[in-house]
Parts: structure tokens; C-alpha cells; sequence
């Protein structure tokens, strides 16, 4: 699944596209930036691509944003051999997952203090995502994202 938010700073506006894994809840890629420009969308998909390697056939949900509706994100998902996928208009429940990360964000990074500069929320962003919400999950059975992929994996290639 993939979304945006946006947080002000005291130079303005900040703007995070992240794109969550939803079997492992693992934020696979993310994109910060100043602008919320179809390249927000596109820098976040290419970045999952480098981190995950093969993603050929992998659906990539989001909602009915001009952002994922661009030629440029379409393009990407297509060089990719990914499937875009849109939530209905209305239908809140669709991007719940995303809604829920964001809400995690919300209350532990950006309500947390008034935040000057864009740089300074940005730096808290990526820590967070990377060295906290990574962390042990109680819905994971108390691990983390990572060790959750691994153990589903193993069998799978073991399998084959």
C-alpha cells in the first residue's frame, strides 16, 4: 500500500510518500520532499524497488491521489511489471493499513515537538521508521518486520 502525508515546519510544508508492505508491515520504500509531485510517488516506488529486488507482479494499492495517477508513477509501475491498484472514491477502510502507520507517525514523531526546519523532520522521520516502528510488533507474534520475512520465506524457498 502506498500514501502521503504532510507536516508543517517552520519553512513550510513536508511531504512523505511511504509504501508499507502489508503482509510483513514493513515500510519497504519512502520518499521525503518539499513538493507533493508525482516524483514524491515515483522516488517512493523506485526505492522499494531497490530494496526488495524482484518485484515483478507485486500490486501496489494506493488511493485516487493525482500523484499515483500520473503518467510517471504508471510508467514506473509498468518498467517494473508491477500492478497499480486504486481504492474506491469514499472508501476510507481501503488504505486503512496506511492510515494506521500514519497515525503512529503522527503521535510519535510529529506532534511530539514544533519542528523548525524541514531538514530536522526529515532526519526524525527516516530514524523512526528505520530504528523504531522496525521494531518487535505484537501483530508479527513480537517480531520484527525483517525476522518476520525471513521465517515466512525460509520454507518457501526450502520448498522449491
Amino acid at each position: 500500500m502506498a500514501d502521503i502525508t504532510e507536516h508543517r515546519t517552520g519553512e513550510g510544508k513536508l511531504y512523505l510518500c511511504a509504501i508499507k508492505d502489508v503482509y510483513s508491515n514493513r515500510i519497504v520504500g519512502y520518499s521525503i520532499d518539499s513538493r507533493m509531485k508525482s516524483r514524491l510517488a515515483v522516488a517512493a516506488l523506485e526505492n522499494a524497488v531497490v530494496r526488495r529486488g524482484n518485484v515483478a507482479g507485486c500490486v501496489v494499492r494506493t488511493d485516487r491521489g493525482s500523484q499515483f495517477r500520473s503518467r510517471k508513477l504508471v510508467c514506473a509501475l509498468g518498467r517494473h511489471a508491477m500492478v497499480g491498484s486504486m481504492g474506491r472514491v469514499g472508501a476510507a477502510g481501503d488504505n486503512a493499513a496506511m492510515e494506521s502507520f500514519f497515525a503512529l507517525l503522527q503521535k510519535n514523531v510529529l506532534d511530539r515537538c514544533s519542528w523548525t526546519t524541514r531538514d530536522d523532520l526529515r532526519i526524525a522521520i527516516v530514524t523512526w521508521i528505520e530504528s523504531t516502528y522496525h521494531r518487535r510488533q505484537d501483530a508479527l507474534g513480537r517480531l520484527t518486520p525483517v525476522e518476520f520475512e525471513t521465517i515466512m520465506t525460509e520454507p518457501a524457498v526450502q520448498a522449491a
